[in-house]
């Protein structure tokens, strides 16, 4: 055995320290912005899974094995996936936490690159994961309100929320009712509030298009009013040929 293969590569403790603060900063910028956007991984998590990625790496280096660092950034991207699979959640008949999942893997491989030394990679990495959250956000969600080629918006599929609650809380279950439909990306083409004789139960009736699937927009829609205590009955249906010539009548 030469003696150079006998010398561990130590890496130099300004090295060690610049490359370390330079995952970690990376890694917090990620998470500001996943932070300002209430998301489950925010802020702490991305900034450590970036420190923890960087220190394996680093520490790699340091035993010496020139094929070390690649071996362990590998691992890093496999072990990765066990906590991202923590943030994927069931909601309803969606899923959600997949973006999350996959800027905690994004925040390891800016991790790693730091690591190395990639110090500008890094930097550019970290760029790229901010502007596909900002920028590419807005063109989803243009994407996915944008009606398809040569559809016909008649031809959309037309259902029905019911919805009973408290009068007292009336005002405030419509608008939780309209802003659930919005943040789904559904607007409502009726809406109607009907009283019991009594006066103490409201119900309302809300009746979308939706040009898309039909149960994972309005399982979101119901299951964010369901946690609501003023909300006595909550359901939904496709739209019949009885409803449309009601509402042909009303209108």
């Amino acid at each position: 055995m030469t003696a150079a293969n006998a010398t561990p590569m130590i890496v130099p403790t300004v090295d060690f320290l610049l490359r370390l603060a330079t995952g970690v900063a990376c890694g917090a910028l990620i998470g500001v912005e996943r932070q300002w956007r209430a998301r489950m991984a925010g802020l702490r998590t991305n900034a450590l899974v970036a420190a923890g990625a960087t220190l394996f790496v680093l520490y790699s280096e340091a035993v010496g094995d020139p094929s070390s660092p690649t071996r362990v950034a590998s691992y890093v991207v496999s072990g990765i996936g066990f906590l991202g699979g923590g943030v994927i959640l069931r909601d309803g008949a969606g899923v959600r936490g997949l973006n999350t999942a996959a800027t905690l893997w994004c925040s390891a491989a800016v991790g790693v690159l730091a690591g190395s030394g990639k110090l500008e990679l890094a930097a550019l990495g970290t760029l790229t994961v901010l502007a596909v959250h900002l920028v590419l956000r807005p063109a989803g969600r243009l994407l996915d309100r944008a009606p398809q080629s040569g559809s016909d918006p008649d031809s959309a599929t037309r259902a029905t929320i019911h919805l009973a609650c408290d009068r007292k809380s009336e005002t405030h279950i419509r608008a939780l009712l309209l802003q659930a439909l919005a943040a789904s990306g559904l607007a409502p083409t009726g809406l109607r509030a009907r009283r019991t004789d009594s006066g103490e139960i409201t119900s309302l009736r809300a009746t979308v298009a939706i040009t898309g699937q039909v149960a994972p927009a309005l399982e979101q829609v119901v299951t964010r009013l369901s946690l609501e205590p003023g909300v006595r009955d909550l359901h939904w249906h496709l739209e019949d040929e009885h409803d449309r010539t009601e509402q042909s009548a009303l209108a």
